[in-house]
């Protein structure tokens, strides 16, 4: 399945169960197309490039920023939410995010659009099917909490 079949899905259905070459059932869902009664809280946004934050997000310090753009290896970041998001996985007063930059990963969510909500899926069906690894299942990926001030905490490194 070409990424363009599947945008066509999630625009459609809200959402796409895609299997990675790790053979992990992933879900991305469509911001608009959460549900907090049925969908995951610990779910991660996923966005094509670093200006996509602000959907999420208080307005960073440059200092978190250049972390954000310069980092090299696939990292999941935690911050306050901004206070203008009403739907998603938001947990404690805080929402996960990553920028995913691997070339078809990057591609599918420029493709999108629009930032995509990550859950990993329970069932064992999927949309499309991939030989492309999802970068954040790798055994590098890191873990932080920014702060919009610049406070910077590793949580897994």
């Amino acid at each position: 399945m070409e990424i363009k079949d599947a945008v066509k899905i999630l625009k459609e259905k809200g959402r796409i169960k895609v299997k990675d070459g790790h053979g992990t059932i992933l879900e991305l869902v469509a911001p608009q197309s959460w549900d907090a009664a049925k969908d995951d809280q610990d779910g991660i946004f996923l966005f094509f490039e670093v200006f996509q934050i602000r959907h999420v997000a208080e307005q960073f310090s440059e200092v978190s920023l250049d972390i954000i753009e310069y980092a090299t290896k696939p990292t999941i970041y935690h911050t306050p939410v901004n206070r203008i998001l009403k739907n998603g996985p938001i947990l404690e007063g805080k929402v996960k995010f990553s920028v995913i930059r691997k070339d078809f990963w990057n591609r599918f969510l420029f493709a999108f659009s629009q930032p995509l909500i990550l859950q990993f899926s329970k069932s064992k069906d999927w949309d499309m099917a991939t030989e492309e690894f999802f970068p954040l299942l790798s055994a590098g990926t890191k873990e932080m909490f920014l702060s919009p001030d610049g406070d910077v905490k590793i949580i897994r490194a």
